[in-house]
């Protein structure tokens, strides 16, 4: 096995090298992670279920069959929400579906399987992930390995945290309202979400929630970002759209600096009200590096609705609820008993909203994101911070909530910067760029047109190469 100076030094494209070049055997990565994870997630409990043995039986199997696909023996969590893996239980955070077993993979995970990666389990997701708090009752608290007396964020926390710590180089994450982005932020590491669709969401999901959600992975580089996407994207047979990828490999792409650029800077909230200054410092040192590196960068608002649309979204998500229980009309206590306040909460809620309401709030976002979509006929690219403050402390926003308008509104002053690119379908990828004085990480967000996702790792991997990232805490 690899010490752990030699783990947390390499990225998952390094490690992936050293099993090609036969420094080390593919099962030596995979009992590398099984170490780290029973060292580390006592501390953190970020991972929620394991299947080690499986893992290690079958890799045995693919090299007795002689394959020797290039991600072979590298190590990957799963997140616990919203992605089958044949024979791994799924509870997405809820104590109501422990051991929900599927019987097959969905086309990601499945491509990812076929690269050669090794499932060692799940990642902690709250309960159907509809905080950017990874805490729940099924699974505990999920704690921040930079000061583990705040939160690891949400809702992929799990992931967040299980790289942050050292456990693996990468992990799948997913994000609805910035599920990706916030952990990745608060975990000092790299999150993409890709453009809507560059990514397969089926064979169990068709239009994920009107587009909304996406997944990708959370990773402690650009590269890493990049070569998972070259794993992944594409579209499934039977999907009702997609976005195209390049002819070229993400990896390669980003390897060539972008031509000159002209990029927009945003350093407070959409609406104007400010940020927590180092989370402004981390958007305005990206754009410092950025303008050094030959782009034009220059302070500039898009237009647009930002609290209409973060509404319209929201709630076009939440009435995706309904659709867990069959039937129609109110719930009864019977359908949400085992379940959390916050969620009883949320599924009444999308049992009432009326059909006229909904699609009213698909013309609210139609409009709003056309309107933020015009920002990038003037720009090539936008930078925000990632998230309004640094890592909060736990129990910021947890699911005992029963005002949903509240809740709500103390989600989005958390995080004001993820939702409306969820709603657009745009590439964002957030950069742990900065850290407080404490030594917390900060990040910044970069975002681009829909399908950009090829320029928007481009001028990502400009800014780790001109400034690189300190992956893990000591």
């Amino acid at each position: 096995m690899l010490t752990r100076e030699e783990w947390i030094d390499r990225d998952m494209v390094a490690l992936a090298a050293m099993v090609e070049s036969g420094k080390v055997a593919p099962r030596e990565l995979l009992q590398t992670a099984i170490r780290e994870i029973e060292a580390q997630n006592p501390r953190v409990n970020a991972v929620v279920v394991t299947q080690f043995e499986e893992a290690l039986d079958a890799l045995e199997a693919r090299v007795a069959q002689g394959e020797r696909p290039r991600f072979l023996g590298v190590p990957y969590l799963i997140k616990d929400l919203h992605a089958p893996v044949k024979g791994m239980p799924l509870s997405n955070g809820s104590g109501r579906f422990k051991g929900t077993v599927f019987d097959f993979d969905s086309t990601l995970v499945g491509r990812l399987r076929a690269a050669g990666f090794g499932f060692l389990g799940r990642s902690a997701s709250p309960e159907f992930g509809l905080t950017l708090e990874t805490d729940s009752a099924a699974w505990g608290t999920t704690r921040n390995p930079w000061d583990p007396e705040r939160g690891a964020g949400g809702s992929s926390g799990g992931a967040g945290a299980a790289v942050a710590s050292g456990m693996m180089p990468a992990a799948h994450a997913t994000d609805s309202a910035g599920s990706i982005r916030i952990p990745a932020a608060y975990n000092g590491l790299v999150g993409l979400k890709p453009s809507r669709a560059l990514n397969p969401f089926g064979p169990h999901r068709g239009d994920p929630n009107h587009g909304i959600s996406h997944e990708h992975a959370v990773t402690v580089s650009v590269r890493d970002s990049a070569a998972l996407l070259d794993v992944t994207a594409g579209p499934d047979t039977g999907a009702p759209y997609f976005t195209p990828k390049p002819d070229e490999p993400f990896e390669s792409l980003i390897a060539r600096a972008p031509e000159r650029l002209r990029i927009g800077l945003v350093t407070t909230r959409f609406d104007g009200q400010p940020v927590d200054p180092d989370c402004a410092e981390a958007a305005a040192m990206t754009g410092r590096l950025l303008s050094d590196l030959g782009h034009e960068v220059e302070e500039a608002m898009p237009e647009f609705d930002v609290n209409g649309l973060t509404d319209a979204m929201i709630r076009v998500l939440l009435a995706s609820l309904a659709g867990l229980f069959p039937g129609a009309g109110a719930l009864e206590e019977a359908d949400l008993a085992g379940l959390e306040p916050t969620t009883r909460t949320a599924l009444r809620y999308s049992r009432s909203v009326s059909l006229s309401d909904h699609f009213q709030r698909l013309m609210v976002m139609n409009r709003e994101v056309r309107r933020l979509a015009s920002y990038f006929d003037r720009y090539d690219l936008m930078i925000t911070p990632a998230t309004a403050t640094p890592p909060p402390p736990h129990r910021s926003l947890p699911m005992t909530s029963t005002d949903l308008d509240a809740f709500l509104e103390k989600l989005f002053d958390l995080s004001p910067f993820s939702a409306p690119f969820n709603a657009s379908g745009m590439p964002a990828i957030v950069l742990p760029i900065h850290q407080t004085a404490e030594g917390l990480p900060v990040a910044a967000q970069i975002v681009g047109p829909l399908a950009a996702d090829a320029l928007v790792l481009r001028a990502a991997h400009q800014v780790e190469q001109a400034r690189p990232f300190r992956r893990r805490p000591a």
